[in-house]
């Protein structure tokens, strides 16, 4: 591995799909064509690019990764190709682009697809005759860089939904290689799990390497892993930062299943209905805010007058008339007031987290039934 380059230490794997990949990638480097790299997001396009670049012939010279997708569509051709002075407004000056910063070397092209139609027609003159022209410029400048360029789906589909120039495609088809999900990488997922936790366990200064308990490889083994590599490597760090110990028995998949439904309210999702379908559960452990029913209560709501000698609202019944709308609603706000209160030992503000609501929100509302919350028992 070259200093430039430490990238190349995420190249790990064991299993036949990733070793049969690596080989295609090792006969790959040493010819001199355009490649092109397919595969799911996060499964090593980029290192399988640098990986041909530096055990190719050309591994001393520039290698230069774009990220088409990154750029602004205007500013593609200009980065790419460069510019002259006065090209366009605020080009005081010639600019080379990336084309000619890798002459002699690779340029990377990540998500091809994202460069417009006019950018992959001079791309494919690139490709075949190695010329480029600058913006603002008829004079061709000859360039010496093998392409390399990156999609995330079957270029063939890109190709039939207009995304793709045909014939930039059979140029780049030459040399075609396919990264394997992880999901297909059998035996790999523990292994780079144990490698990842090592080297960040490392980078905390801890002195032992982590281990994983049956439990938690079982956990890692059964995920479908759709951000591949990527997703993996992040999931075992915060598996390793949350370990008190070295044996890691618990991974996190999802981080955001601590999320409640208070907190969506505030980004404007409306959350389940009735709260008591969000409340704490032996299978629902991350949702914590949930109030639940007051005891003696159908629904949960206290009575516009403060009693609970009856269910309120009324059992529903073909015979029984509806509650009055207005009466209802101020019931179920006195009641969710009421238990707020409750659970934050009457601090306001933390009422106002629990309900989701903003404290002057929550305020205004404690303002408009301070008679009736005063009057409603003080028990959770």
């Amino acid at each position: 591995m070259t200093p430039d380059a430490p990238w190349l230490a995420e190249a790990l794997g064991q299993s036949d799909a990733f070793l049969a990949c690596m080989e295609a990638v090792a006969q790959a480097a040493a010819i001199d064509r355009p490649a092109l790299i397919v595969g799911e997001r996060g499964t090593g396009k980029e290192l399988a690019a640098a990986r041909l670049h530096y055990h190719s012939p050309r591994w001393d010279r520039p290698y230069v990764p774009v990220n088409l997708a990154a750029l602004p569509r205007t500013l593609i051709e200009s980065e790419l190709f460069g510019h002259e002075a006065g090209a366009f407004t605020g080009a005081a000056r010639r600019r080379a682009g990336r084309f000619e910063a890798a002459d002699g070397g690779t340029l990377f092209l990540d998500e091809l697809h994202a460069a417009p139609p006019a950018v992959q027609a001079k791309l494919l003159r690139a490709v075949e005759y190695g010329l480029i022209e600058r913006i603002g410029s008829s004079q061709p400048v000859t360039v010496d860089a093998r392409i390399v360029a990156a999609v995330n789906v079957d270029p063939r589909r890109l190709v039939a939904r207009g995304r793709l120039l045909p014939d930039l495609l059979d140029r780049l088809a030459f040399c075609v290689l396919v990264m394997p999900p992880l999901r297909e990488r059998h035996g790999d997922i523990p292994y780079l799990a144990e490698r990842f936790a090592a080297r960040f366990a490392a980078q905390l200064g801890r002195p032992e390497p982590p281990t994983f308990s049956q439990a938690a490889l079982t956990t890692l083994a059964a995920h479908s892993w759709p951000g591949n590599i990527r997703e993996l490597k992040t999931v075992v760090e915060r598996a390793v930062l949350a370990s008190p110990t070295p044996l890691i028995d618990t991974v996190t998949l999802d981080p955001f299943a601590a999320l409640s439904p208070a907190r969506e309210v505030q980004e404007g999702v409306t959350p389940p209905w009735p709260p008591e379908a969000c409340s704490s559960s032996p299978h629902s452990p991350h949702v914590p805010h949930a109030l639940p029913p007051h005891p003696g209560s159908s629904g949960g709501m206290i009575p516009p007058d403060g009693s609970r000698a009856a269910p309120w609202p009324p059992e529903a019944s073909p015979s029984s008339p509806l509650p009055n709308f207005t009466e209802a609603v101020a019931s179920l706000e006195i009641a969710l007031l009421a238990r707020a209160l409750a659970r934050s030992g009457g601090n306001q503000r933390r009422a106002a987290g629990l309900l989701g609501l903003g404290y002057h929100q929550f305020r205004g509302l404690y303002r408009k039934y301070a008679g009736a919350l005063d009057a409603a028992p003080k028990a959770p």
